[in-house]
């Protein structure tokens, strides 16, 4: 279906001349694609500037310069460890040029002696004369044009040269075909951008260090386009969903008012708040699509819950996903003992449940005896039907892109989709990855909860820190000991958990535990529980685990090499131990040096437990590619366009997206179908599918 004036650039990379079988595998991963396309969204980072021409006694060591120059002498070395050096003149002056490990007889057909060639690189002063090691460029005077007077510079990886990037990208450059005008005319004239193809020849193509800048006039011209995609595609999915007509939700709330009486506690105003807007949805004819956000410890599960309710009292039933088992698991002892109250069944589906029990429970869901199902991605295999599902909600699925919260709707009759975080995230983040549903916040804690008291420490106080811990643990508490991530490696994190659990089962014995992602989850699921019971006192984990259980009595979490931590990681990594209402203390264990970006996170962690702020800022230090600690499928990884620098042109594109669908619903005039190509263009094809469908 893609249009055939894009074929050139969805052609393979292997096309691309010069690209072998050795490098084909090494470009593919430094472009993170295998089209020629991925050659044109990889812009440079730097530029070398070789117009600088002087003469060689004017030269300024230190600087880059392109200077034409006489061969006069050869000096090969006396030793394997000595350079080989060349002597050369201009009327000014003479200098050397110095090569280190290279064939003689290379550099003497390179520049014969008599001759003229113009030579370019970093010059350097030694011993009083000017030198230049190993020359970029040596060139004939009469081929000064292979010599690039600014040379594009790119992000490399090991194995591919910037001489090789330069070639391979002017090649696709050549391929990009007349594209047509996909923006409002008025529009570029009032923001003065040039074309789509324009744009791209020059963002290749820098003259100056502020032609690199995203907010260069080319790079915001790109930036948009692709912020376009994302804000259409997304619209087009909300537009879908709005189609799609719903149930009418409206339960008489007898099970939610017997669950809130059963509750030591009362629902916070913006807990009320959120619910209102939820039973408003669900009340409405067309499906819910619905985000909810809430701190670590903000209440979303009983919010959830009342969700699935009204969907029960109205004689459906209802699911709640998790990502983990341990998650799922905790999901019900939250939810059980509430539903019994109210006279209603809850049951746990995962992928552990087997034989004739799983049979019995898929039987009794099927014929409606189940009315809230609660488990992991199992929930959603073609073998467990559902009577009557009117309500979905989805916890911590970040993971999950547009598409696929699409496809969770396919079970049941038109389900209502209620997708829960726990990871706060910033606006801007909200509107590019989740810009296809209807938005809650609950921003308020519950009452009584104590803040985390959040001390940071140097690795060199370690003994202070132990000693401190047993003299909580002693005292009755249950605490948390994260090690660091290592270069995002398992195996360095999971050697640095094992290490420190042996270190600190000598101090406490018995009472330590250790988790780890490789761990067999039955075995994971078994130290958790004992931490949970209290047999262990410390746990040590990795953070490639999911520590989220439920343990109110665990109020203490040590983080060693914090500074190697994101914000919104070390953020959701103290929400640990917010679950109880007594007294809490985070460590933060810092090792030098440290950079200021780490200082000032650090020191922000210290400064404020608002999530939703500590986001903002994560975004600012870390861009919008790394702000859940790793990078999640489920939000958009832009190529293009910068979160941070280009919010604004965010912004624009969002009313933009909102405008052409308002006039062109279904993408048909010119302009629609201009736009269809760029849909296309950034592999938004599913977005376009929706029209054919």
């Amino acid at each position: 279906m893609r249009p055939e004036i894009l074929y050139p650039l969805f052609a393979d990379i292997s096309s691309v001349k010069g690209i072998g079988e050795r490098s084909y595998k090494l470009v593919c991963n430094l472009l993170g694609g295998k089209r020629v396309a991925d050659l044109l969204w990889h812009l440079p980072s730097s530029l070398v500037d070789r117009r600088y021409s002087p003469r060689i006694r004017e030269a300024q060591p230190g600087r880059i310069a392109t200077i034409k120059v006489r061969i006069v002498e050869h000096l090969p070395p006396r030793t394997s460890k000595q350079p080989y050096k060349v002597l050369v003149e201009d009327d000014s002056g003479q200098m050397l040029l110095i090569f280190f490990k290279v064939y003689a007889d290379s550099i003497q057909k390179n520049l014969p002696v008599g001759e003229e060639r113009l030579v370019s690189g970093k010059t350097e002063s030694f011993n009083g004369m000017l030198q230049m090691s190993h020359p970029d460029y040596i060139v004939r005077p009469s081929e000064a044009d292979k010599l690039p007077l600014i040379e594009t510079v790119y992000p490399l990886t090991a194995g591919i040269s910037n001489k090789m990037l330069n070639k391979w990208i002017k090649q696709a450059l050549q391929r990009i075909p007349k594209l047509p005008e996909w923006l409002n005319d008025e529009f570029l004239r009032r923001q003065n951008w040039v074309s789509f193809n324009q744009a791209l020849l020059r963002a290749h193509h820098p003259r100056t260090a502020g032609d690199l800048l995203p907010t260069a006039p080319e790079r915001m011209r790109l930036a948009y386009d692709e912020l376009l995609a994302n804000q259409l595609t997304l619209a087009i999915a909300r537009q879908k969903v709005k189609k799609q007509p719903g149930r009418e939700i409206k339960g008489n709330g007898l099970l939610r008012k017997k669950v809130l009486e059963q509750l030591p506690f009362q629902l916070t105003t913006s807990q009320e708040k959120v619910l209102k807007e939820i039973f408003a949805d669900q009340g409405a004819p067309f499906r819910m699509l619905r985000l909810l956000q809430g701190d670590v410890g903000s209440g979303k599960t009983i919010v959830a819950l009342m969700t699935m309710l009204n969907a029960v009292e109205c004689g459906a039933q209802a699911a709640i996903m998790a990502p983990t088992e341990i998650l799922a698991k905790q999901h019900l002892e939250t939810m059980q003992p509430l539903c019994e109250g109210a006279g209603i069944r809850a049951a746990l589906l995962t992928g552990r449940v087997k034989g004739k029990n799983r049979k019995m429970l898929l039987d009794e869901l099927a014929e409606g005896k189940i009315d809230i199902l609660i488990g992991t991605h199992a929930l959603f295999q073609e073998e467990v039907v559902f009577k009557d599902l009117a309500c979905v909600v989805v916890d911590e699925q970040h993971r999950f892109g547009v598409h696929q919260r699409m496809g969770l709707s396919n079970k049941g009759c038109r389900p209502d989709i209620l997708v829960m975080t726990a990871t706060p995230i910033p606006r801007t983040l909200v509107l590019t990855a989740y810009g296809d549903m209807e938005y809650s916040k609950i921003d308020q804690p519950p009452a009584g909860r104590k803040p985390v008291d959040t001390r940071v420490l140097s690795v060199s106080k370690i003994n202070y820190v132990v000693a401190a811990l047993q003299r909580k643990i002693a005292s009755g508490c249950r605490a948390y000991w994260v090690c660091p991530l290592v270069e995002e490696s398992e195996k360095t994190d999971l050697a640095a958990a094992e290490e420190r659990f042996e270190t600190l089962r000598k101090i406490f014995g018995n009472d330590v535990g250790l988790v780890h992602g490789k761990m067999k989850e039955k075995d994971k699921d078994e130290v958790m529980e004992r931490f949970k019971s209290g047999e262990i006192k410390l746990l040590v984990a990795t953070t490639v685990i999911e520590v989220g259980v439920n343990v109110p009595e665990a109020t203490v979490m040590v983080i060693e090499h914090a500074e190697r931590f994101g914000l919104a990681q070390l953020h959701q990594l103290r929400g640990r131990i917010k679950r109880g209402f007594e007294a809490s203390s985070c460590i933060l264990m810092y090792s030098y040096p440290l950079s200021d970006t780490s200082r000032e996170r650090l020191n922000i962690m210290r400064q404020t437990e608002d999530g939703f702020l500590i986001a903002e800022k994560d975004l600012e230090l870390r861009g919008g590619g790394e702000i859940l600690g790793t990078r999640q499928s489920g939000f958009c990884a832009f190529k293009l366009a910068d979160i941070e620098a280009h919010k604004d042109l965010l912004h624009i594109a969002n009313q933009d997206a909102k405008m052409i669908l308002e006039l062109d619903p279904e993408l048909a005039s010119p302009r629609g179908q201009a736009l269809r190509v760029l849909l296309y263009l950034f592999e938004r094809d599913d977005a376009v599918r929706t029209y054919s469908a």
